[in-house]
């Protein structure tokens, strides 16, 4: 979620590495003509700060449990735990450079620290495919988009060169949101870049690209205005968020737009989703203090607010709103305050909460500036951690 205020480059060591699948990219020698030299994407390199790589290599060292199988879907989940959380959740804990699962009794139930710093770090937003086996996974400040093999816990495959920022083939320029389609390509919303892309992971190719680089201009879908979140529907749509101006526009994959409206009430509209039902949408804003808000696109007349000015229940730049199944509780991730917690609908109070408020780390009970999340509706983890 880009914001001038706490997105800076200063200065620091350059890290040059990127992946098998990045250095797929670039055009390498061949035996039959060795005049040739490998010819890298016209990118400019980025200075790392030690903000960046927040706190490094970490990991609960929580002794995990063996996996669960998959026997539930979106559609279909496993059964629920009921109030305050009713299933697990995948928390991206950007500068602890790790994705976590936590069960909702507050177990850590899986963990994938990063491989390596110089390909993975300051992973922001995180959601599982379609299928639950795969996590896309996006990293802002690390210029590029990831798929994670859940059940291996391995890296298999990146698009952009780490710590190299730019708008040719190959290259990103902050891109925030990480989506699986169904039809196995990736979406990400390439802030910087003014664009939203969805990309062919088998072929590495843009298959599809609305917004032009060097026009952030609202006009969808032919120029965005920094969008930052690029959410799927259940029938296909796209929900296409932009910072500026809060405008929040629900896409088809053939680039018809359906409608685009402002969302009301707010600074930096954060990684829309639609509520349970499909029928309103439910944003967070990425500000001090923070807000979430349900609204109807038709009309735009808020039906659902959470706004608290100050106090241990203030939110400081939560990044993600969502509407939780079975209870309609809310879900957010509540950045700055280095938690995500749950918020009774009607009470409008925490029932529900991972982290400590301002207090960073990485054992047992604790995150470091977490970005994003999303529910493990796939796996039967409650029945699995009685055995």
């Amino acid at each position: 979620m880009f914001s001038p205020t706490y997105r800076t480059l200063l200065s620091a060591l350059t890290l040059l590495a990127c992946s098998a699948a990045t250095l797929a990219q670039t055009a390498a020698p061949t035996a039959s003509a060795p005049s040739k030299v490998a010819v890298k994407p016209a990118g400019i390199e980025v200075k790392v700060t030690a903000e960046m790589t927040g706190a490094g290599v970490v990991s609960s060292g929580v002794t995990l449990p063996p996996i669960p199988p998959v026997t539930g879907s979106r559609q279909k989940p496993v059964p629920s735990w009921g109030k305050p959380l009713p299933y697990p959740i995948m928390i991206a804990d950007r500068r602890n450079n790790r994705l976590i699962e936590v069960a909702p009794d507050k177990s850590i139930v899986w963990e994938f620290p990063s491989p390596s710093l110089k390909i993975y770090r300051g992973n922001e937003d995180v959601n599982f495919s379609a299928d639950g086996k795969l996590l896309a996974v996006s990293e802002e400040d690390n210029f590029d988009i990831h798929i994670v093999d859940y059940e291996k816990r391995q890296l298999t495959w990146t698009y952009g060169i780490p710590d190299n920022r730019g708008k040719g083939d190959g290259l990103l320029n902050y891109p925030d949101d990480a989506h699986l389609l169904a039809d196995g390509t990736f979406i990400t919303a390439d802030i910087r870049n003014c664009r939203v892309l969805i990309i062919d992971p088998k072929t590495n190719k843009i298959h599809t690209q609305w917004g032009t680089p060097g026009k952030c201009v609202h006009n969808p879908p032919s120029t965005l205005n920094y969008p930052n979140g690029a959410t799927p529907l259940e029938n296909g749509d796209i929900l296409v968020t932009e910072i500026t101006d809060a405008w929040i526009s629900r896409i088809t994959r053939d680039s018809k737009v359906l409608w685009s409206v402002k969302a009301p009430n707010l600074h930096y509209p954060s990684d829309a989703f639609p509520t349970v039902d499909g029928k309103n949408i439910i944003v967070a804003d990425f500000w001090k203090p923070g807000r979430v808000i349900i609204f109807d696109p038709a009309t735009r007349k808020v039906i659902w607010e959470y706004f608290v000015k100050d106090g241990d229940k203030m939110l400081d730049h939560p990044s993600i709103a969502r509407e939780l199944p079975d209870t309609g509780d809310i879900l957010v991730v509540d950045d700055l305050n280095d938690r995500v917690v749950v918020i009774d609908r009607k009470t409008k109070e925490f029932i529900w909460q991972y982290g400590q408020k301002n207090v960073k780390g990485y054992k047992p009970g604790l995150l470091n500036y977490p970005d994003g999340v999303d529910l493990d509706v796939y796996r039967d983890w409650k029945a699995a951690l009685k055995k």
